[in-house]
């Protein structure tokens, strides 16, 4: 009498890694994420290694995760995976303030973002 199995939220040639609170605007996050989209997984962390971005580096460690969990827990061919989806959502923002001229107070806004990064394994055409 116990509860079915989850349904998986990927296909089965798919794998997913999600990052939370990184410490970046979502803008600024879905400028690296748009580097990434549609590429092969090792070109991606090629262009992740070598951008200027600052935030470029948490987002190899999720390509990095999903990559490992596409070759843990589904299977997958790592040399034949390309990036499918990066997607950017907008997290918390914490409120901050500074004193500012005549009494007023100057609100200082600190954004946070996560990123959905979901691989897919794609057969190589001869």
């Amino acid at each position: 009498m116990s509860k079915d199995k989850n349904p998986r939220r990927v296909a089965d040639n798919e794998a997913m890694a999600k990052t939370r609170m990184l410490r970046t605007s979502p803008q600024k996050l879905n400028l690296v994420a748009q580097l990434i989209r549609g590429k092969k997984v090792d070109k991606a962390l090629t262009d992740l290694t070598f951008s200027k971005k600052r935030i470029a580096q948490d987002v190899k460690k999720c390509l990095q995760s999903a990559i490992a969990n596409a070759e843990n827990n589904h299977n997958l061919d790592v040399d034949e995976l390309i990036v499918a989806e990066a997607w950017v959502g907008k997290n918390l923002t914490m409120k901050r303030g500074r004193p500012r001229a005549r009494g007023r107070f100057g609100k200082i806004m600190k954004p946070f973002a996560e990123i959905t990064i979901k691989v897919r394994q794609v057969e190589e055409q001869a």
